[in-house]
């Protein structure tokens, strides 16, 4: 017979823990069992079928479009009620134009509770200028979605593919790379120094986790309600942070310092490949100039990123070359894998996920950074508190140059 102790020093027999002899299997399913029993009554015996209720309005969102070619438009819908809804017309810039629903690999004129589909309309449009598409329910209601200057996107072509690896080359992987160059002088700081470097690391951290967040946020509302976009961002933002937790956990009290980097580098990199979707979609709407500046202000922003990638490691033996190649692909390679992903597959959904999901690694990564401070030292110098400011400084300094 196996005994486990009580919480107040005594023993529990193991096998009086079920009563009947009952596995202790049988015990944890028939509470779900009884459940489902009882819904499945709940809605046989229909009670609320006396009673007189309007019908919940109508609920469709136009999540975003694609733009195939110069003579059509994608609109991607969703049916966030709880009711079947048909689409009788479609509106495009004060006109009613032919239109068909796509909707489970199908042709149909419905869509049903919490269906998404795609409305394919045959129209000419010209580039640049905004277009005004509204459709329109059989009862009358409307839901209407704007394209500002649209520019074709034919898809994920083999010219775009280079040029979206070209540009992740010079928006991720340089940057970050250009920035772990640093390392040799960290080295040899002093511990104070040191620190400092590493709470710099953690305010450069907290500006994207700030960034993202916003952005996450804001995207957010453009989610399908179905979806509850504000509580899925903060899903992802607690996923993530509970997940890395986990995996830092997984052998040991403590992190080592190179698996910190590590940590860093992905947190990094989850923030970066936000990033690249959102560059992968608007250049695929041509909404975004790909000048020389531009990526130059993308370059000096990211630069900073390198740094607070090989702090951790900074006092201590010299990792190898190749955690160092591996670090910086961590974290820089995922915008070129986000582009691609945007320019074709873009929705406010996925963009804000990936936005939580990178502010959640950011938030538990910085934990184990002021972790590792606290444990050397003290988190609340004047050298520490200022290197966090200078980093948060920086990154809004230079995120300007993105934004011009």
């Amino acid at each position: 017979m196996s005994d486990r102790e009580r919480t107040d020093g005594g023993t529990v027999d193991a096998k009086s823990e079920m009563p009947f002899g009952v596995p202790t299997w049988v015990g944890a399913v028939t509470p779900l069992i009884l459940l489902a029993i009882v819904v499945a009554g709940f809605l046989l015996a229909t009670p609320f079928a006396g009673l007189e209720t309007g019908e919940a309005p109508p609920d469709v969102s136009i999540t975003h479009t694609s733009l195939p070619n110069d003579e059509t438009i994608v609109l991607h819908v969703t049916n966030n009620g709880p009711n079947q809804v048909t689409v009788s017309q479609v509106h495009v810039n004060d006109a009613y134009w032919d239109f068909t629903l796509y909707a489970g690999g199908e042709e149909t004129e419905t869509l049903g509770s919490m269906e998404s589909g795609r409305i394919v309309v045959p129209y000419h449009w010209t580039s640049g200028w905004d277009i005004h598409t509204k459709i329109v329910l059989d009862n009358g209601a409307t839901f209407g979605h704007t394209i500002p200057a649209p520019a074709v996107n034919p898809g994920l072509t083999g010219d775009l593919i280079g040029l979206l690896a070209v540009i992740g080359l010079f928006v991720g992987v340089i940057p970050v790379v250009l920035g772990m160059l640093w390392f040799p002088v960290m080295q040899r700081m002093s511990v104070r120094a040191l620190h400092g470097t590493l709470m710099f690391a953690i305010g450069v951290l907290a500006f994207l986790a700030f960034d993202a967040g916003f952005e996450a946020f804001e995207l957010a509302e453009q989610i399908p309600g179905a979806y509850e976009g504000s509580l899925l961002v903060v899903l992802g933002i607690l996923s993530a942070l509970l997940l890395i937790q986990a995996v830092s956990k997984w052998n040991a009290d403590r992190v080592s310092p190179l698996g910190l980097a590590y940590l860093v580098a992905l947190s990094i990199g989850l923030h970066n490949l936000a990033e690249g979707l959102a560059i992968g979609s608007s250049i695929a709407l041509g909404k975004v100039s790909l000048g020389a500046f531009l990526v130059i202000g993308f370059m000096i922003h990211n630069v900073t990123e390198g740094p607070a990638v090989v702090a951790p490691v900074a006092d201590g033996k010299r990792p190898s070359l190749a955690h160092f190649a591996a670090l910086g692909l961590i974290a820089g390679a995922p915008v070129i894998f986000g582009g691609w992903i945007g320019s074709v597959a873009f929705s406010p959904t996925l963009g804000a996920l990936f936005l939580a999901i990178g502010v959640g690694a950011i938030l538990q990564v910085n934990w184990e950074i002021g972790t590792m401070i606290r444990d050397q030292g003290s988190l609340g110098t004047a050298t520490n508190v200022f290197a966090f400011l200078l980093g948060l400084v920086i990154m809004y300094a230079t995120d300007l140059l993105v934004a011009l």
